[in-house]
């Protein structure tokens, strides 16, 4: 496993990429994809338990999303658990993907991230809370964060709460 994540590191984060080189691309790419897979497990770690539903929407939506073959998603799990355990907060990875996404794709993972906190049928006052925080310093409106709660509610068969 160390092997792969140092693999991983120098594949893609290579110390002295200059920008505008492919390395320095594919840094931005890793960090985009380090960052989505860390905000996705904390949501999967926001209500009292962790549950197979909520791991299997985690690596589905990594795998789906970035196009990752299995070892991949294995190393990417690996450092995003590492680097939000060693964060201090979302910003750092919030403003991660501010640089990298558009509103429409910053829209697509908030919807990522409302499927793994549905992914258990119900929705914790713990996940509610971090979907508010994470949309305001994702700055998506509130509109498109009810759109993309209301297309995560499709997608895992989750009812409205009445």
């Amino acid at each position: 496993m160390i092997a792969s994540i140092k693999d991983f590191f120098s594949q893609f984060i290579e110390p002295g990429t200059q920008h505008g080189t492919p390395q320095h691309a594919a840094a931005g790419v890793h960090a985009l994809q380090v960052a989505t897979a860390a905000l996705l497990l904390e949501m999967m770690r926001m209500d009292e338990r962790i549950t197979e539903a909520e791991r299997q929407s985690v690596t589905n939506t990594l795998q789906r999303h970035f196009s990752l073959d299995a070892a991949q998603l294995d190393t990417l799990i690996v450092l995003a658990e590492r680097e939000a355990q060693q964060a201090s907060g979302y910003y750092e990875f919030t403003s991660r993907i501010n640089q990298a996404c558009d509103a429409a794709q910053k829209v697509r993972i908030v919807e990522y991230l409302w499927q793994v906190a549905l992914a258990d049928g119900h929705l914790d006052a713990h996940e509610l809370h971090l979907m508010r925080k994470i949309t305001d310093l994702l700055h998506v409106s509130h509109a498109d964060n009810a759109a993309a709660k209301q297309r995560a509610r499709e997608t895992t068969g989750v009812p409205p709460a009445r």
